[in-house]
């Protein structure tokens, strides 16, 4: 395979080649944006407690990453194109730490040069049946398991179709971990009562899609306030969708739409969370610890044999548990919901504790596996 090498992604590449060895046995690859909030207590753990040194290679331009000072990260901004095909198929490391799946079953690749030990994080709690693709976790060596229910999903998709057992890691939730260590700066914070968060999962028949439009005009008109978050695809992929939402609510304000990330003290201050699938609303509800309203929109399913793997998906279980799930024929029903939903999720204390392994404690479990795979091929 020829390669181009040229442009600043090709020199971010090629100065990450030129690091020894010893000075790159662990790295992290971030995907997207998000990727960065999955990885950040980790990485802290890795570098600032224990005086670890590793490396952060980066699809992402603006990555948060290279807002930071640590004198034990190195980053690199390789791009999402070819460079980055280059990067996987000649990597030399000892660990690599992705929430990217579907390693070996496109143009992404393990390495061809070296044994590298691929380790896949979850950037959403969500199962892995309904939410990945048919085999997106076959080739990876480790996977840092949110919960039971990975364990459970991994070891019987392992036995389904004939796998090689995985190490599984009893490691938690890194997303919910920060937010929950952030929510502790905004409790004296004063809740707005008026402030809802809108944010739709992507793909076909979403809620912004489906009735988007409607539920914003409803929420306006009871005198909310209301931040649009849509998902980063949503954003690049629907551009006359939102670019009739911009020219219809733009004007009003108390309507602001978010092409970010949701900011922090609007998150915790809000009164409520409208989303349809999209794994927020799990963070959102173990968080604030009041109902999130669901839309009631069709399951996007990315694995076609989903139905082979005999176990209810962990966001359909808890679907109820933790909210409303009200159907887009019945908008009108959300502001008396949201004007009535001051009751505290029954006991959530106990159905986050049963969903997610190591509540608090997820960096300390991750980076103790990270350090000691680490040591042990620098052995071998």
């Amino acid at each position: 395979m020829k390669f181009p090498g040229f442009g600043i992604e090709w020199k971010e590449l090629r100065k990450f080649e030129k690091v020894e060895l010893e000075d790159k046995t662990i790295v992290f690859y971030a995907e997207n944006s998000a990727s960065y909030n999955h990885f950040r207590l980790l990485i802290e753990k890795l570098t600032d407690e224990m005086g670890i040194a590793i490396c952060y290679v980066t699809s992402i331009k603006d990555d948060k990453i290279f807002q930071k000072e640590n004198q034990n990260v190195k980053s690199f901004y390789i791009g999402n194109g070819s460079s980055r095909t280059k990067f996987f198929l000649t990597l030399k490391t000892r660990v690599l730490v992705m929430d990217m799946p579907d390693l070996e079953k496109y143009h992404i690749k393990r390495s061809k040069v070296f044994p590298v030990h691929y380790v896949y994080l979850f950037h959403s709690m969500f199962s892995i049946h309904s939410y990945l693709r048919k085999g997106a976790l076959d080739n990876f060596d480790a996977i840092f398991c949110v919960g039971k229910h990975h364990v459970d999903e991994i070891r019987e998709t392992e036995k389904t179709y004939n796998l090689k057992e995985k190490i599984l890691i009893n490691y938690g939730f890194g997303r919910l971990d920060f937010l929950l260590k952030e929510a502790e700066q905004y409790k004296d914070q004063k809740r707005d009562d008026k402030l809802i968060i809108i944010a739709p999962s992507y793909g076909e028949n979403n809620l912004l899609q489906e009735c988007g439009i409607e539920l914003i005009d409803i929420l306006l008109k009871s005198k909310f306030k209301v931040i649009l978050r849509p998902h980063y695809r949503i954003i690049r992929d629907s551009k006359e969708l939102i670019k009739s939402i911009e020219d219809r609510f733009n004007d009003n304000t108390r309507f602001l739409l978010e092409k970010g990330v949701i900011q922090s003290d609007d998150f915790h201050s809000s009164k409520c969370m409208i989303t349809d699938w999209s794994g927020i609303g799990m963070e959102y509800a173990f968080i604030k610890k009041n109902k999130v309203i669901f839309i009631d929109v069709p399951k996007k399913e990315m694995n076609d044999e989903s139905g082979k793997i005999d176990l209810e998906p962990i966001e359909i279980s808890i679907r109820n548990k933790i909210g409303h799930v009200v159907s887009p024929k019945e908008l009108d029903l959300i502001p008396e919901l949201i004007n009535n939903n001051e009751i505290r999720i029954e006991g959530i204390e106990d159905i986050q504790a049963n969903t997610v392994f190591n509540v608090g404690r997820s960096a300390s479990v991750g980076a103790e596996y990270i350090k000691k795979i680490n040591v042990d091929n620098l052995s071998d």
